[in-house]
């Protein structure tokens, strides 16, 4: 059998590093996640006017982090935050896309900052700045390397992700000052740090909906390997 090819969206800069023209880029282990997960990963620059064109080669979407926000105005906040920054054309395509990805009950995997793009296409609203909306925060933005955990988290039983990783709590990396605020209708909440800020998300009523707000493609335990195991087999039997 083929496999499931899973499209990843990538980041991108206007230049310097790099290059000192504009790149895209991604880290090497989203890819090396999907792979060992049976999947066969393809990269998604941005072209919002292709989106029905990746949708009809894709059978499943992650929507990758990145080190920028939302747009508060997309989910009808009356003020920006002044941490927050954005990349515009990057949350233009990766808006269009996962709606649509939605609406066609395609498999959709949300990482850290793609859950909150997520959460806002499925009708949430986000906090903005972790530390001025939250009592006692633990540590969002962690201090020690990425590759390592920064805190626990909850897993709600019953949920999609409890059958997933078959644990209460799980070990996880941290690299967020933003957070889903509220569960929509159709949006259950699946898990939670120790101070109340909601670390996952899905959606019961699709195929596969999911998104976790750390880098399950580190693979720091095997809930977070068993996340990608999931998401492809769901893919794969499109």
């Amino acid at each position: 059998m083929p496999r499931p090819r899973i499209g990843i969206t990538l980041d991108a800069e206007v230049g310097g590093g790099y290059s000192r023209f504009p790149w895209f880029a991604l880290r090497q282990n989203y890819c090396e996640a999907v792979a060992q997960a049976g999947g066969l990963p393809l990269l998604l620059p941005h072209e919002t006017e292709r989106v029905d064109d990746y949708l009809a080669v894709i059978d499943g979407l992650i929507v990758s982090g990145g080190n920028f926000d939302v747009d508060p105005v997309l989910f009808g906040a009356a003020n920006r935050h002044p941490t927050v920054t954005t990349k515009d054309k990057r949350t233009a395509f990766e808006l269009a896309l996962t709606r649509r990805a939605v609406e066609s009950d395609l498999p959709v995997l949300g990482i850290c900052g793609g859950q909150q793009l997520l959460h806002v296409v499925l009708g949430g609203t986000l906090i903005q700045h972790i530390p001025d909306e939250v009592d006692g925060p633990l540590a969002h933005e962690q201090p020690n390397p990425r590759d390592e955990p920064g805190h626990m988290v909850q897993i709600v039983r019953g949920s999609r992700l409890h059958a997933i990783v078959k644990v209460d709590e799980l070990p996880v990396n941290s690299a967020h000052h933003q957070a889903a605020r509220d569960a929509p209708a159709g949006v259950m909440v699946n898990a939670r740090a120790s101070d109340g800020v909601i670390e996952g998300i899905e959606a019961p009523d699709r195929r596969f909906c999911l998104g976790v707000q750390w880098h399950p493609e580190f693979g720091l335990s095997d809930g977070d390997r068993s996340i990608f195991q999931a998401f492809v087999a769901v893919a794969g039997a499109r």
